[in-house]
């Protein structure tokens, strides 16, 4: 007989939870930390008669939250982990042929749905901490919905989390009954703490874990946005609090007994301050806790589909993630939520922390898809759709490893690529590296890349390695037994453990990060043409070549986190095909001219280069006119009267449209082959081009016949009562004539262009040339403010006139007469 479960929140809602169950397929389930529904609700569902002999599948978004879970669980019932209760993910199992209750990873769901698409002996998979939104979460709600629709009706999805978008969630699963707990085990009062801008976050952190300690009972959570401001804040309390008081990191890559002791209670007459990322937002209880600190930040990936690099930003939490961390402090007792910002910005933070699917590498996505059989995730009950230009990138990625064919299908290659729950650059490099014999050094390389924090954190991958293959701790002890596994049945050399380069390895996986040094030490191009930095004391800083395995930073010039020096040597035995040799001509961007040689390249890295001939005629001229696409129309010599002409012809498309030609910038790049070209015979570089010749070739462009049109419509100059010429601009939407207003006088009526039918703008000048007034109606301007301006300017200017009826008045550019 099993113990009766503890009285939480949850308690009062696990019937209705139950009748959902019995009478349909789905549910809703939102009740707020510390409510229970992590381990009461699936020991809840054992008992259920529609479970039969059938397992429970608990779904958590992070392993420390899934062992915590399963032990929590274990505990009520009496039992050890992997008994009734047991855990399930990447490197440690704890289950047994007497598990009902299967508490998992969200990316080991994935690959058993994958595997078994009728999820064979399960009665019921529970979404936990959904809100949480990652991208293995999303498909494996998605899958399970597929299959329960195709293959089976009688398998029970439960959604839950403390801070779900309703709403949503019950369109997409078209309406289930939707439980809501609202209790919570014990009120936090929530305090604000507003920290200025240029206020460093571990140092108000700090301030405020010291203020607490003076004035609150009970042990601290704070939460913090990574591992380096964790270690600049633990540095800091360093020799400011008592031994009474115990400071304990708490992030992913720590090891597991680590992780257990942070959340593990204060030994008796101990407090503890543990120093968080999000790994503590949800599913766990850290015993004593009442007090959370929370600096409202929190790090996220972002992956650029254009450079395939993700970058970490550090960003505002949602107000989601908020609530989730405020209630870690009402978990065991009443509590207090300390939050570092003012309170009035609560209501500016997103409501909830944005989808991975909307900014991840999707390569994986996309061959799980294929997987599935599914060519348009659009046939997916999925809460967001994956965005167009990252699915295209990851599938042409796909295409490249020959993982999926031009049709989009998956490739026998794709299926054992699939078969190794990698991430697909690096199942590509174990099946490329067992062509070798090297499976098993691949294998060791690529957990150790999917493993953060396993062989240390040198950006040296040859030395990680080393030192992952010495270490005897259990993590890595069990994640070479998964290197063992992944490479079992693939081709091994004889001596399989003779030391292999993680460069050579590299290859497979990242051909288009390839890095040659350019520049510097530490400046190195990549084959896909994007720079790369290491700091210049690394040894890696001073290699020829590299592959790059992971980089973050802005796409231009990314900062190195993992590489391994390689040769041109391996390259060619590893990639035959990829150096190529030819014949190029084309523009030079440092010269700015056209030039022609014989190179050996891969991709952007150019190995050899001996100089050609220049091409003559008009691929030399063709040449000139990708020089004008890349560094742009500025970069052309116009002369003055070339610039009014683009000036008119433009004022007049803007105006009348076609026949006019469009002469802005990208107006003109796209007709570089009517008006550049064919003027350009015989240059070969940019300091060759003549400003007649940019002239000729606008002047190409006006229509047939209509030069004289041209001249009536938009004149280049205006003659004034003086007989004097002056330029009209044409740059804007209205023609503008700027003069010294002493030129205009005796004119009764306003100056036009084009038949008279449209004004100029008259930017009005002093005798110096400053501005006095702007006008589109010079007779109004004399009868009406000119007499403040008169007033103002015959004491500034008083050797020049200024008459009281300057319509009447003589135009001039000289001084009065003397004595006048």
């Amino acid at each position: 007989m099993r113990p009766s479960l503890p009285l939480l929140p949850i308690s009062d809602r696990l019937d209705q939870l139950g009748t959902a169950l019995e009478n349909g397929n789905r549910a809703v389930l939102s009740a707020p930390p510390g409510a229970g529904k992590t381990t009461i609700v699936p020991l809840h569902l054992l008992d259920q008669p529609w479970r039969g002999d059938g397992r429970i599948i608990l779904l958590e978004p992070r392993r420390l939250a899934a062992r915590a879970a399963a032990s929590r669980m274990a505990g009520l019932l009496g039992e050890a982990v992997g008994e009734t209760v047991g855990y399930r993910m990447r490197l440690d199992n704890r289950i047994s042929g007497r598990t009902r209750i299967e508490v998992v990873t969200e990316g080991v769901f994935v690959r058993m749905i994958l595997d078994d698409p009728e999820l064979t002996g399960v009665a019921a998979v529970l979404f936990d901490e959904f809100h949480e939104r990652s991208l293995d979460a999303d498909l494996g709600l998605a899958l399970a919905l597929d299959a329960q629709a195709v293959l089976r009706p009688d398998l029970r999805i439960v959604v839950m989390s403390a801070t779900l978008d309703v709403e949503r969630i019950g369109q997409l699963l078209e309406d289930p009954p939707v439980i809501i707990s609202e209790g919570r085990s014990f009120p936090v009062e929530i305090r604000h703490r507003d920290r200025s801008g240029d206020e460093r976050i571990e140092d108000a952190v700090t301030a405020t874990i010291l203020k607490t300690l003076s004035e609150e009972a009970g042990s601290i959570l704070a939460f913090l946005p990574g591992q380096a401001e964790i270690r600049r804040t633990a540095e800091r309390l360093e020799g400011r609090i008592g031994p009474d008081v115990t400071i304990t990191p708490l992030y992913g890559v720590l090891s597991q007994a680590d992780q257990d002791a942070a959340i593990r209670p204060a030994a008796p007459g101990k407090r503890k301050v543990v120093l968080s990322t999000s790994i503590a937002e949800t599913s766990i209880t850290i015993d004593g806790v009442r007090v959370v600190i929370d600096s409202g930040l929190q790090r996220l990936p972002v992956f650029e589909a254009s450079t395939g690099i993700t970058r970490l930003e550090t960003v505002r939490v949602s107000r989601a993630s908020a609530d989730q961390r405020a209630g870690r402090a009402g978990r065991t007792e009443p509590g207090i939520a300390i939050r570092l910002w003012h309170a009035g910005q609560t209501a500016a933070l997103p409501a909830f922390t944005p989808p991975e699917i909307l900014s991840s590498d999707l390569s994986g996505l996309a061959l799980d898809l294929a997987h599935w059989g599914v060519a348009d995730p659009g046939q997916l009950l999925l809460l967001d759709m994956p965005p167009e230009a990252a699915l295209k990138e990851a599938r042409q990625l796909l295409i490249g490893l020959g993982a999926l064919d031009e049709k989009l299908q998956l490739t026998d290659k794709g299926r054992r690529m699939r078969d190794f729950g990698l991430p697909p650059r690096l199942s590509a490099m174990v099946l490329g590296a067992a062509e070798h014999g090297d499976a098993k050094a691949a294998a060791e390389l690529a957990v150790l890349l999917t493993e953060q924090g396993l062989g240390g954190n040198d950006l040296d991958l040859d030395e990680r390695l080393r030192q992952f293959r010495r270490d005897r701790g259990e993590r890595a002890r069990n994640a070479r037994n998964l290197a063992q596994r992944l490479s079992s049945g693939l081709k091994h050399r004889d001596d399989a453990d003779a030391p292999v380069s993680a460069g050579a390895l590299l290859i497979h996986a990242f051909p288009d990060r390839i890095a040659r040094q350019r520049g510097g030490r530490g400046r190195f191009v990549m084959a896909n043409g994007r720079g790369a930095e290491i700091p210049a004391s690394e040894r890696l800083a001073g290699a020829e070549l590299l592959v790059i395995a992971d980089l973050t930073g802005k796409a231009a010039q990314g900062r190195v986190l993992a590489a391994a020096d390689t040769s041109r040597g391996d390259i060619e035995t590893l990639l035959p095909k990829a150096i190529t040799t030819s014949e190029e001509s084309g523009f030079d961007t440092a010269s700015r001219q056209v030039r022609a040689r014989r190179v050996t390249r891969l991709g952007a890295i150019i190995f050899d280069e001996q100089p050609l001939p220049k091409p003559k005629g008009e691929d030399a001229a063709r040449a000139l006119a990708e020089g004008v696409r890349l560094l742009g129309i500025a970069a052309l010599p116009f002369s003055k009267a070339a610039a009014q002409l683009r000036q008119r012809l433009g004022f007049l498309y803007r105006s009348l449209g076609e026949p006019w030609p469009d002469t802005s910038d990208d107006g003109l790049i796209a007709r570089l082959d009517d008006w550049f070209v064919p003027f350009q015979s015989g240059v070969t570089s940019f300091q060759e081009i003549s400003a007649g010749s940019l002239h000729d070739g606008l002047m190409a462009l006006v229509p047939g016949g209509s030069q004289r049109e041209l001249d009536r419509l938009v004149p280049t100059h205006f003659t004034a009562p003086t007989g004097q010429s002056h330029p009209i601009r044409y740059e804007g939407d209205e023609p503008v004539l700027q003069i010294r207003v002493q030129e205009l006088f005796g004119l009764k009526s306003h100056p036009t262009i084009g038949g008279g039918k449209l004004p100029l703008l008259l930017e009005l000048t002093s005798p110096a040339h400053r501005p006095i007034q702007t006008t589109r109606d010079l007779p109004g301007f004399w009868t009406g403010s000119w007499k403040d301006v008169r007033a103002d300017m015959r004491g500034r200017y008083p050797k020049h006139p200024w008459p009281e009826d300057p319509a009447a008045a003589a135009p001039t550019t000289r001084v009065k007469p003397r004595g006048t």
